[in-house]
Protein backbone atom coordinates (compact mmCIF):
# COMPACT_ATOMS: atom_id res chain seq x y z
CA UNK A 1 0.00 0.00 0.00
CA UNK A 2 1.36 3.06 -0.85
CA UNK A 3 1.75 6.37 1.72
CA UNK A 4 -1.01 8.31 -0.22
CA UNK A 5 -3.42 5.11 0.20
CA UNK A 6 -2.21 4.74 3.69
CA UNK A 7 -3.24 8.32 4.44
CA UNK A 8 -6.83 7.64 2.70
CA UNK A 9 -6.98 4.73 5.04
CA UNK A 10 -6.35 6.63 8.26
CA UNK A 11 -9.36 9.40 7.00
CA UNK A 12 -11.58 6.99 5.84
CA UNK A 13 -11.15 5.12 9.14
CA UNK A 14 -11.61 8.31 11.04
CA UNK A 15 -14.55 9.26 9.48
CA UNK A 16 -15.91 5.90 9.83
CA UNK A 17 -15.45 6.17 13.76
CA UNK A 18 -17.06 9.59 13.65
CA UNK A 19 -19.90 8.75 11.87
CA UNK A 20 -20.60 5.73 13.89
CA UNK A 21 -19.47 7.44 16.66
CA UNK A 22 -17.97 4.34 17.75
CA UNK A 23 -14.66 4.56 19.78
CA UNK A 24 -11.08 3.03 19.08
CA UNK A 25 -11.75 0.69 22.14
CA UNK A 26 -15.39 -0.46 20.56
CA UNK A 27 -14.01 -1.18 16.87
CA UNK A 28 -10.89 -3.30 18.20
CA UNK A 29 -13.56 -5.17 20.48
CA UNK A 30 -15.92 -5.64 17.56
CA UNK A 31 -13.23 -6.52 14.87
CA UNK A 32 -10.55 -8.33 17.09
CA UNK A 33 -7.63 -5.93 16.13
CA UNK A 34 -5.58 -4.62 18.90
CA UNK A 35 -6.58 -0.67 19.70
CA UNK A 36 -3.00 0.27 19.94
CA UNK A 37 -2.82 -1.03 15.86
CA UNK A 38 -6.42 1.14 14.92
CA UNK A 39 -4.40 3.85 17.10
CA UNK A 40 -1.44 3.81 14.91
CA UNK A 41 -3.39 3.10 11.52
CA UNK A 42 -5.58 6.49 12.50
CA UNK A 43 -2.44 8.40 13.25
CA UNK A 44 -0.55 7.26 9.73
CA UNK A 45 1.93 5.67 11.59
CA UNK A 46 0.88 2.22 9.84
CA UNK A 47 -0.67 1.15 6.80
CA UNK A 48 -3.19 -1.96 7.02
CA UNK A 49 -2.42 -5.45 5.93
CA UNK A 50 -5.53 -6.86 3.65
CA UNK A 51 -6.38 -9.06 6.78
CA UNK A 52 -6.09 -5.56 8.97
CA UNK A 53 -8.07 -3.50 6.61
CA UNK A 54 -11.04 -6.46 6.78
CA UNK A 55 -11.10 -7.29 10.36
CA UNK A 56 -11.75 -3.53 10.63
CA UNK A 57 -14.32 -3.14 7.69
CA UNK A 58 -16.26 -6.18 9.85
CA UNK A 59 -16.10 -4.58 12.73
CA UNK A 60 -17.60 -1.34 11.43
CA UNK A 61 -20.39 -3.44 9.79
CA UNK A 62 -19.00 -1.95 6.63
CA UNK A 63 -18.59 -5.90 5.10
CA UNK A 64 -21.27 -8.46 5.80
CA UNK A 65 -20.04 -11.49 3.28
CA UNK A 66 -16.56 -12.47 2.38
CA UNK A 67 -17.48 -12.15 -1.04
CA UNK A 68 -17.86 -8.52 -0.71
CA UNK A 69 -13.80 -8.02 0.61
CA UNK A 70 -11.77 -7.34 -2.77
CA UNK A 71 -14.90 -5.83 -4.37
CA UNK A 72 -15.00 -3.31 -1.04
CA UNK A 73 -11.23 -3.04 -1.10
CA UNK A 74 -10.97 -1.96 -4.70
CA UNK A 75 -9.29 -5.32 -5.79
CA UNK A 76 -11.89 -6.05 -8.26
CA UNK A 77 -12.97 -3.52 -10.93
CA UNK A 78 -15.25 -4.24 -14.05
CA UNK A 79 -14.19 -7.96 -13.43
CA UNK A 80 -10.20 -7.41 -13.75
CA UNK A 81 -8.13 -8.10 -11.02
CA UNK A 82 -3.95 -7.82 -10.80
CA UNK A 83 -2.87 -11.06 -10.31
CA UNK A 84 -0.49 -10.20 -7.24
CA UNK A 85 -4.01 -8.89 -5.00
CA UNK A 86 -5.63 -11.84 -6.30
CA UNK A 87 -2.48 -14.36 -4.90
CA UNK A 88 -2.45 -11.89 -1.74
CA UNK A 89 -6.21 -12.29 -0.86
CA UNK A 90 -6.45 -15.97 -1.06
CA UNK A 91 -3.59 -16.49 0.78
CA UNK A 92 -5.08 -14.14 3.39
CA UNK A 93 -8.20 -16.19 3.23
CA UNK A 94 -6.66 -19.37 3.88
CA UNK A 95 -7.03 -19.63 8.48
CA UNK A 96 -4.27 -21.99 8.75
CA UNK A 97 -1.80 -19.64 7.23
CA UNK A 98 0.02 -17.17 9.80
CA UNK A 99 0.46 -13.29 8.24
CA UNK A 100 4.11 -14.31 8.73
CA UNK A 101 4.07 -17.25 6.43
CA UNK A 102 1.63 -15.57 4.07
CA UNK A 103 4.42 -12.44 3.37
CA UNK A 104 7.06 -15.14 3.12
CA UNK A 105 4.82 -16.74 0.15
CA UNK A 106 4.06 -13.18 -0.99
CA UNK A 107 7.79 -12.64 -1.08
CA UNK A 108 8.70 -15.88 -3.20
CA UNK A 109 5.96 -15.37 -5.47
CA UNK A 110 6.67 -11.75 -6.62
CA UNK A 111 10.16 -12.60 -7.04
CA UNK A 112 9.18 -15.69 -9.10
CA UNK A 113 7.15 -13.30 -10.59
CA UNK A 114 9.59 -10.68 -11.62
CA UNK A 115 11.83 -12.60 -12.41
CA UNK A 116 9.85 -14.19 -15.26
CA UNK A 117 8.61 -10.67 -16.04
CA UNK A 118 12.07 -9.72 -16.76
CA UNK A 119 12.65 -12.41 -18.40
CA UNK A 120 9.43 -11.61 -21.04
CA UNK A 121 10.13 -8.32 -21.27
CA UNK A 122 14.36 -9.37 -22.60
CA UNK A 123 12.52 -11.97 -24.83
CA UNK A 124 10.37 -9.02 -26.43
CA UNK A 125 13.11 -6.63 -26.52
CA UNK A 126 15.27 -9.53 -28.59
CA UNK A 127 14.89 -8.65 -32.67
CA UNK A 128 13.54 -11.97 -34.11
CA UNK A 129 15.16 -12.65 -37.47
CA UNK A 130 13.23 -11.83 -40.70
CA UNK A 131 12.72 -15.19 -42.47
CA UNK A 132 14.15 -15.34 -46.16
CA UNK A 133 11.05 -15.60 -47.92
CA UNK A 134 9.36 -12.20 -46.19
CA UNK A 135 10.00 -9.99 -49.30
CA UNK A 136 8.51 -12.83 -51.93
CA UNK A 137 5.39 -13.43 -49.38
CA UNK A 138 4.49 -9.70 -48.77
CA UNK A 139 4.47 -9.30 -52.87
CA UNK A 140 3.04 -12.59 -53.25
CA UNK A 141 -1.38 -11.81 -54.14
CA UNK A 142 -3.69 -14.81 -51.77
CA UNK A 143 -6.79 -15.25 -53.16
Amino acid sequence: MTVQNGRAFNEWLRAQLKAKKMSQRQLAQQSGVDHSTISRLIRGDRTPSLGTATKLARGLRELHDEADTPQYFGLVAAGTTHPTARVEYSLRADDYLSEAQVRQVMEYYLAVRSRRLTMHAAQAATPRPVPRDLPQRLTTKRN
